[in-house]
């Protein structure tokens, strides 16, 4: 029996199938907008297509993320943290921190060693340290928000950038320009700022390797670089990354359909 998880989140919506084997048969992104519905249901159509399969086929279905109670044609809700965690551990059994950066909001959390949540903490009062704050800064300089992780790898001197309220980064970035610093240079001390940030998370619930990066944002290989320096260590990251909270919710799934299962990823 094929099972699914939907993720809503507050910029993208993940939907990922899984099959008996808890391999990934389906998967599909897409913008969430202002339908929440219907970016579910979306979402849901595109991963069973990709999977050569209908929607009879998928016997149990839990929706997480923010809009979880979006997903009207699900059989159950799952917080985020708890799918992160559980996509996190499972993808990098190793995992015992995750770092989730999404659009909206940023999220710590410690992994205990039975792979259930033993803390987490959330920065979601504003979008500093988010996705959001990225967006804000590719805008102010024109780029595209795919651009700006690659360029500020290109950095030779990054600044630092003092600001993290997304409102007035703008202004900051702009004043940066104006005395002729190189974008990259700038780039790299958005990016920077961020990691601060978002380590600073981190220390709030633990510091303790080996740490995961899920969400959107860790799609962004200046983000990653920026959070290596900042950690001492990689974090481990994949395509499967931006998935994780959706691959949670379908590991929640399987649960329910054939019990416990060891927390290894299925190949």
């Amino acid at each position: 029996m094929v099972v699914g998880g939907v993720d809503v989140g507050s910029t993208q919506t993940k939907a990922v199938l899984l099959d008996e084997d808890r391999r990934i048969v389906g998967r599909a992104l897409i913008d969430t907008g202002a339908h929440v519905v219907r970016a579910a249901e979306r979402s849901f159509e595109t991963a069973i297509e990709a999977a050569g399969l209908e929607a009879h086929d998928v016997g149990h279905v839990i929706g997480t993320g923010y809009g979880r109670y979006k997903v009207t044609f699900g059989d159950d809700q799952v917080t985020e943290i708890s799918c992160h965690a559980k996509g996190a551990r499972f993808v990098y059994p190793g995992t015992k921190t995750v770092l989730d950066i999404g659009g909206q909001d940023t999220k710590a959390i410690r992994i205990n060693e039975n792979g259930d949540v033993a803390d987490f903490c959330m920065n979601d009062k504003c979008a500093a340290g988010t996705g959001r704050f990225l967006s804000a800064a590719a805008e102010v300089m024109e780029l595209g928000i795919d651009e700006i992780g690659p360029l500020a790898l290109e950095a030779r001197i990054p600044i630092k950038i003092t600001n993290v309220c997304t409102v007035f980064v703008e202004t900051e970035i702009l004043s940066h320009l104006a005395r002729g610093r190189k974008i990259p240079d700038v780039l790299a001390g958005v990016h920077r700022a961020i990691a601060r940030r978002a380590v600073g998370l981190l220390r709030r619930v633990g510091l303790e390797s080996e740490y995961t990066f899920t969400g959107g944002v860790s799609r962004n290989p200046g983000m990653r670089q920026a959070l290596a320096e900042r950690l001492g260590e990689e974090m481990n990251a994949s395509e499967e990354s931006h998935y994780m909270g959706a691959i949670g919710a379908a590991l929640f799934a399987w649960e329910r359909v054939h019990g416990s299962a060891p927390a290894e990823l299925a190949t």
